[in-house]
């Protein structure tokens, strides 16, 4: 039986500021637990809380990114609701007027675009945590989060795969570092998304949903809904149904499992908060947040792809940070080729970052320096795989590209007479290949070629090789 997958994802995005989202206390990770719950976060009788304008503007820059509508006027609710990280008994949050409705983000799975279109992103404050480890059996609560700026994300239901719905937190994980509303750190809490999964009848009405809570890293979030996916349908294949409800996923055991009932809006109980105004946002507040904006990833995808010819696989790596995106473009302006640079940024460049746990923020080598080696192959002095060693050489600190060609001896021989000798050498040696090429064994031809490099000791340049070895065989 066909199934059809459906999934919306509701992410949670801790903002950059330095201080709470309606008091003065710190939102730094890491502190002592409860050091950072002020009075006002807590409701203590007598407290007020004022909206951060920093929150607000960072609201405002995520509307402009998704193409999304900024309320001139939004309001403040009281979500109520009892648990032990939520001392006062309700969170601030928007619920009938947030502050960003619509928009959408298109994402790259695969080579295929996939546009999601989103429903809202609203304010709201955090919660605190439970910590249920070191206590002997009992729980203790790290008020410290408590009334940490978040903005969450609602996406429409638009996603039918565990893939797609990677590549869009990931294009939105991108997106916020990108704008720099959010540092992403998904270890950190910062970046949390919950994905509601259901399963139906290609044609039919939605089927009811899961709701699977705070995943914190897309691996666990395609392990999580595909699991998910297959829990859903056998249940209903064999007679079952899907109980509407929260779940988590265990990692350790690869499933999700029930955490509670879902609950509906109503059972939240919302009201406007009774101690803030209104959220009044003036048209020019919004064009001066506007003119601040960076050139956005989708933008520079499209521009990668039409100008430079790349593909949407390589352009959507390309734009994953702006650090990378800067990086690339400098490394594309040193050496004068954009393909090669695209290639080296994404391919040799990120894997040595990879093995060295570094990103392209604080790279072992910097973009003029990768630029300064791809001149050096691209105008012969090099070869490709050579220039890779070097890579790794400037890596650990032993000079720049020229400094460390001319120090292992690396330098391609692209002397025609000295090639014609080898090749010559190479052809006498191997009488055998050299029958069997012209007998139409293009293979024969490789391992030639190969012969060559290896007299050379990979020193020679590989196409003029391939030329005087065609030469030489009539080919």
């Amino acid at each position: 039986m066909t199934w059809e997958i459906v999934i919306g994802l509701e992410t949670h995005a801790q903002l950059t500021t330095a201080s709470k989202i309606f008091s003065g206390a710190s939102t730094a990770f890491g502190a002592p637990p409860n050091t950072q719950a002020s009075a006002v976060d807590l409701a203590m009788p007598g407290t007020l809380p004022v909206l951060n304008r920093g929150a607000v503007e960072r609201a405002i820059r995520f509307g402009l990114a998704v193409g999304g509508t900024i309320a001139p006027r939004s309001v403040f609710a009281r979500k109520n609701y009892f648990y032990p990280d939520l001392p006062k008994g309700y969170q601030i949050s928007q619920y009938e007027l947030p502050v960003v409705t619509g928009g959408a983000l298109d994402v790259v799975v695969g080579d295929a675009e996939k546009h999601v279109r989103l429903t809202r992103a609203h304010l709201e404050e955090d919660a605190g945590k439970s910590l249920h480890e070191d206590f002997g059996g009992m729980t203790g609560v790290d008020l410290n989060r408590a009334g940490t700026p978040l903005l969450e994300i609602v996406s429409e239901p638009d996603m039918r795969s565990a893939a797609e719905a990677v590549a869009y937190a990931r294009a939105l994980h991108a997106l916020v570092r990108w704008i720099g509303i959010c540092d992403g750190n998904m270890q950190e809490g910062s970046f949390r998304c919950d994905a509601n999964v259901s399963v139906r009848r290609p044609g039919e009405a939605l089927g009811t949903r899961c709701e699977i809570k705070n995943l914190n890293s897309f691996r666990f979030m395609e392990r999580a809904i595909e699991y998910e996916v297959r829990r859903q349908t056998e249940l209903i294949e064999d007679g079952g149904m899907v109980v509407q409800e929260t779940r988590l996923f265990d990692p350790d055991r690869g499933e999700t499992r029930a955490m509670r009932s879902k609950e509906d809006a109503q059972d939240y109980r919302y009201f406007p908060d009774p101690d803030l105004l209104p959220l009044e946002i003036a048209p020019a507040w919004i064009e001066e947040v506007r003119r601040a904006m960076p050139v956005l990833p989708g933008e520079l995808r499209t521009r990668y792809e039409k100008e430079h010819g790349l593909a949407p696989y390589t352009a959507n790596l390309l734009t994953e940070t702006r650090e990378k995106s800067a990086f690339f473009e400098r490394v594309k302006e040193v050496c004068g080729s954009a393909a090669l640079a695209a290639n080296w940024v994404t391919g040799n460049v990120a894997a040595l970052l990879n093995d060295r746990n570094a990103d392209f923020a604080a790279a072992p080598v910097s973009a003029d320096a990768v630029g300064a080696l791809l001149k050096r192959i691209g105008d012969g002095t090099i070869s490709g795989k050579a220039a890779r060693d070097v890579l790794h050489a400037m890596a650990d600190g032993e000079g720049d590209a020229d400094q460390v060609i001319d120090k292992r001896g690396l330098k391609q021989i692209s002397d025609a007479g000295a090639l014609e000798a080898a090749v010559d050498q190479v052809l006498a040696a191997n009488a055998k290949q050299v029958e069997d090429y012209r007998a139409g064994k293009e293979k024969a031809f490789n391992s030639l070629v190969g012969q060559v490099m290896k007299a050379t000791e990979g020193k020679a340049n590989p196409a003029q090789v391939s030329a005087i070895l065609k030469r030489r065989l009539g080919g």
